[in-house]
């Protein structure tokens, strides 16, 4: 026997609210709290940025090189196992980890993967789909599109806001404060009943490539060069770890449809959240032994 709360469009609509008004107060909300210098951790950037981009890079050379697929579907792909959930699964678990750093954290993962792996797919995608033409006009709708991106008008306002020292009214902190508060249990939420529906029909084997390439290769990637950069910074190391080892992105599915790759990438979604909870408590407790974490 079913008992029906919420239907889909109800459940999309709280993932609206996470990801229009909730998130984009949580990056005000850090942005604003912390010197900018302590937020923008240059570090973290260059290490969590060449990580993704070299997973990114790997994944494509195997899929069109190896696999002999198009750039469109290498390109999907590759986006699949280099940017993370960063704000809807990455978030609620650093943040009981790590605690307030977490917000910090995703403020960078929203520049790297909102400015940089996913623009990179999606032109490289268009580009598969042109046969090399109109190149320039991808970029211009790309740039288009990031622009009206809530999260990026977020880190916008947030870094406007800490470079002019600009004080805000009491009542709007207080409004932006439990906005930002409700961001992770609401993101946990909605990305449980965004999991509700999602099957897997004939694309085992795609689908395992891309679960591995998030869920192994992402950290792994992320690791190696956090370690080679930052050094024994344990909380970055920590905060990278817990981000990378997030399933890919809830937009993924969205992408891959409109570029024939729908039920792979809802699939990849599925899967890689379920066995998230296996990975993420592995990282969680060799982090622990290795003193990582307290």
């Amino acid at each position: 026997m079913r008992i029906r709360i919420l239907d889909r469009e109800q459940m999309q609509g709280v993932g609206r609210f996470v990801l229009y008004i909730a998130l984009p107060a949580l990056l005000i909300r850090a942005l604003t709290q912390n010197p900018l210098e302590e937020v923008f951790n240059i570090r973290y950037l260059l290490a969590y940025g060449l990580g993704s981009l070299g997973v990114f890079a790997a994944a494509l050379g195997y899929s069109v090189m190896l696999k002999k697929q198009t750039l469109t579907t290498g390109s999907i792909s590759a986006l699949g196992m280099s940017a993370s959930n960063s704000a809807f699964s990455g978030y609620p678990v650093a943040v009981m980890i790590i605690g307030p750093p977490a917000a910090n954290f995703l403020a960078l993962n929203m520049i790297i993967e909102n400015l940089l792996i996913i623009p990179l797919a999606l032109i490289l995608a268009e580009v598969g789909q042109q046969a090399g033409h109109g190149v320039i006009k991808t970029l211009q709708k790309t740039l288009r599109r990031l622009a009206k991106n809530p999260i990026l008008i977020g880190l916008f306002i947030g870094v406007l806001i800490a470079v002019t020292d600009t004080p805000l009214p009491a009542p709007v902190i207080r409004a932006v404060d439990m906005l930002a508060t409700a961001a992770g249990p609401a993101a946990l939420f909605a990305i449980g009943g965004a999991l509700y529906g999602l099957q897997i029909r004939g694309v085992v084997g795609e689908v395992s490539q891309i679960v591995t390439g998030k869920l192994i290769l992402h950290p792994l990637g992320v690791f190696i060069c956090m370690w080679l950069i930052a050094g024994n910074d344990a909380l970055l190391i920590a905060g990278a770890l817990l981000f990378a080892s997030a399933p890919m992105a809830s937009v993924y599915p969205l992408l891959g449809q409109r570029y024939g790759m729908g039920n792979v990438a809802a699939g990849a979604l599925m899967a890689s959240t379920l066995m998230s909870f296996v990975t993420i408590s592995v990282i969680v407790g060799l982090m622990t032994y290795f003193g990582v974490l307290p």
